[in-house]
């Protein structure tokens, strides 16, 4: 059953464009709608048995022989994000219904939004590091698809292909560690590999592997440097933003963090990394979210902020820490969420995200202005006892300020971290407060194009419900606590936990004051910031994480054009030479250092006159061909090489490789007279000496070194030959005579099947560039 519903996204996307066609009058929506609520309902079921210890593992073998298998696993921390992924994305289906038309592609946007549900769930239900890899480059396929969904817009692809760019890159590195990672435990199993943890560590490769994971999970969760995608994401449409860029994709990377957190947590390395720049990215993205005039750009880069104060508490990674850090994914979830919906039907209703036009929507838009009200302030960490925002940012603070049983290292570097957490809040402060007056306040600065008034209550509803998840969550954190954020801890931990989460701790915590601090300081920077702005031309001034990128791709770009237009010079005699010069170097020296060319004559096929004639006819006519003068004659006499081959093929009782050397040599000889008049004139061609020295070179050392790696292969023996296995099980297993069909349709079928599929996929692209071929016209085939 669980198998079944993380499969169930991907069967409903795989029939979406069928049920399209039959539902023109209804919206798509409505339909995609039930899907995420069933799979909600589903894994709520599960809550019961986590809190008493009962996980779930359903195991489906899929390569067996290299131990991977399709495996899910169900404990406190998959279970919350399963919940977060099909309760928000309920929440986003309802909220894409009012805010797509139906004129738009609803068939592509519901296909891609649904694998993109399906690829998030098998992400955090995985237990094996090979299938998360699997399904984590298929978030980052569905995401491209999803952001670059209005691709008229240059924007929406060049934004959609930065996210695909940075977050693969993570991803290919993330495999690298997970390959080392397995081949050190000795299994891909994530539960495996956390029980053989002490092997990674101690592993000489540990501060490789540690490197090599985090660049996925920091790819995936703009982590500064690599936050700069999901700004240039905000072209997606508002519910792909308050899907992927609020609750689930970008947690996919503080998903892995907390997952191997068992493996990694407890070295300083773990500890800086993710701590050091968990910090700098709170600070770098709040910072930066306040220079943002677009609704949707401030958002993007308080999600920036908001996911690096999470990763830097799961780099604490002590108990209030981790216990904060999985509040806050829970917070941030319902007041991100309803803040990205809100700002979607702002745009939907004014015809702009631009706070410099906007004021005064408070009149027009009372329901609108209260929700945003909520979210801002609770994302703010106002302290107002109806906010969640503010008893996780408390809980941050306190995190801060102790580490028991420090290194010295972490000793040297902590007491830093309290002032670095108070600043990333004060910026956060400053945007929430920008966000909010400056849109709902004061009076309307510019004409609009469209008169604001209140969105209808279908698009209201599930921001609704996100906002009344804030204010029950505020005054009840305990009853979430102890039904998700307990289990969540221990299996980030290993230590099971009670929760014991309020809003009053009294006048003697620190915490308190760095609140009082982010509060007064806060509202200063906000009452002066046209006074300070001008830090921006100083910090960042011209450099940013987007001019590195931009400058890196186009390195790259105007660098291959460059290397390019040497090589690249048309003719096809320059292209072969490059190639067999190197086949000649990169084989030749292979053979040279490892001693691999030898010579043996025992277990020889007899040789026979007829073979002796035949092989002597064939050299012959090959030697001829160098030397005539006439183009069919030099066609015709080359073709006695390839029939020559398929009498020796026969001859050596190998039929099946004889027709089909006589066919491909029939094809060929057919091919080359059909256009023999395009080839070069022999009798009139006189090349340059020099040019005829090189190709007399490069010819015969081609010759002789396929020569001698045919004696090689021959006499090399390092294994035993599989031959002998296909022979002793041909029969018995394949159930076949012929021992060549039986190889390339049963042994090596899948190979086979591969093959058809190349060939199938090369004829399409040809039948595509002959129907597509420049001047055709229209209904002419």
């Amino acid at each position: 059953m669980l198998h079944a519903a993380v499969l169930l996204p991907f069967l409903a996307a795989f029939f979406i464009p069928l049920i399209y066609r039959g539902v023109k009058q209804v919206h798509l929506g409505w339909v995609v709608l039930v899907v995420p609520i069933i799979l909600f309902g589903y894994f709520l079921s599960f809550i019961n048995g986590v809190l008493q210890g009962v996980h779930t593992l359903k195991t489906f073998e899929w390569i067996p022989s290299l131990g991977v298998n399709i495996s899910f696993y169900i404990d406190g921390l998959g279970l919350f994000f399963a919940l977060l992924i099909t309760g928000i994305g309920s929440l986003v289906v309802l909220y894409s219904i009012y805010y797509l038309n139906k004129a738009e592609k609803l068939g592509h946007f519901y296909v891609y939004l649904l694998l993109f549900m399906g690829a998030m769930l098998g992400v955090v239900l995985s237990d094996n590091l090979f299938v998360l890899y699997t399904f984590w480059e298929l978030t980052s396929i569905s995401s491209f698809l999803l952001i670059g969904y209005w691709y008229q817009r240059e924007k929406s692809t060049s934004g959609a292909l930065k996210s695909m760019m940075i977050t693969v890159f993570g991803g290919l590195a993330m495999l690298g560690g997970f390959l080392l990672m397995a081949d050190i435990t000795g299994t891909s199993s994530i539960r495996g590999i956390i029980e053989n943890a002490g092997l990674i560590v101690e592993s000489p490769l540990f501060p490789f592997i540690l490197v090599m994971v985090l660049l996925g999970a920091f790819t995936k969760s703009a982590q500064f440097p690599f936050h700069t995608w999901l700004p240039d994401a905000m072209e997606a449409p508002t519910p792909v933003s308050a899907f992927l860029h609020s609750a689930t994709m970008v947690k996919a990377g503080i998903y892995l963090v907390a997952r191997l957190s068992l493996v990694f947590a407890g070295t300083d390395l773990f500890f800086l990394i993710v701590s050091g720049f968990g910090l700098l990215t709170l600070c770098w993205g709040s910072y930066m979210a306040v220079r943002q005039t677009d609704l949707k750009a401030i958002l993007a880069y308080s999600t920036i902020s908001q996911l690096g104060m999470i990763m830097a508490m799961l780099g604490f990674g002590t108990e209030i820490a981790v216990l904060a850090a999985v509040f806050h994914i829970l917070n941030h979830a319902t007041f991100k969420g309803s803040l990205f919906m809100v700002a979607g039907i702002i745009d939907h209703e004014t015809g702009t995200r631009d706070i410099r036009r906007l004021g005064g929507l408070f009149t027009f838009m009372p329901i609108t202005a209260t929700l945003a009200f909520f979210g801002t302030f609770s994302m703010a960490g106002f302290p107002l006892p109806f906010l969640n925002g503010f008893l996780s940012k408390e809980m941050f603070f306190e995190s801060s300020l102790h580490f028991e049983d420090a290194s010295t290292i972490v000793e040297a570097v902590s007491p830093f971290f309290p002032y670095l957490a108070v600043g990333g809040s004060i910026f956060t402060f400053v945007y929430s407060i920008m966000l909010f007056f400056r849109t709902f306040t004061g009076k309307q600065r510019d004409k609009l194009s469209k008169q604001p008034h209140e969105a209808p209550i279908g698009m209201l509803l599930s921001p609704i419900v996100l906002v009344l998840l804030i204010i029950v969550i505020a005054f009840v954190p305990n009853l979430f606590g102890n039904a998700l954020l307990s289990p969540m801890v221990d299996s980030i931990t290993g230590e099971a936990i009670t929760t014991h989460i309020k809003f009053w701790h009294g006048l003697d915590t620190i915490a308190l004051y760095m609140s009082l601090a982010v509060l007064i300081l806060g509202t200063a920077f906000y009452l002066t910031r046209t006074k300070w702005a001008r830090s921006y031309d100083v910090i960042p001034g011209k450099l940013s994480a987007a001019t590195a990128y931009d400058g890196i791709i186009n390195g790259l770009i105007n660098g291959s054009k460059r290397v390019t237009n040497v090589y690249m010079t048309g003719s096809l005699r320059h292209y072969m030479i490059y190639i067999l010069i190197f086949f000649i170097a990169l084989v030749g020296i292979t053979l040279g250092a490892t001693g691999g060319f030898k010579i043996a004559f025992d277990d020889l096929a007899p040789i026979a006159v007829p073979e002796v004639l035949i092989a002597i006819v064939m050299a012959v006519a090959a030697i001829g061909t160098i030397f005539m003068k006439n183009r069919i004659a030099a066609i015709l006499v080359l073709g006695i090489v390839g029939y020559g081959l398929s009498l020796l093929f026969v001859f050596f009782r190998a039929p099946d490789l004889a027709l089909t050397q006589l066919i491909v040599e029939t094809v060929t000889v057919a091919l080359f007279l059909l256009c023999f008049y395009h080839l070069p004139d022999f009798s009139k061609e006189k090349l340059p000496k020099r040019t005829n020295v090189v190709n007399w070179i490069i010819s015969i050392s081609v010759g002789v070194l396929v020569t001698m790696i045919g004696i090689a292969s021959h006499s090399t023996k390092l294994f035993e030959p599989i031959s002998d296995y296909f022979i002793k099980n041909s029969y018995k297993l394949g159930g076949g005579d012929n021992i060549v069909n039986v190889i390339l349709v049963d042994f090596r079928g899948l190979d086979t099947m591969l093959e058809i599929l190349v060939l199938g996929l090369a004829a399409l692209g040809i039948f595509t560039m002959i129907k597509l071929r420049p001047g055709k016209k229209e209904g002419n085939d």
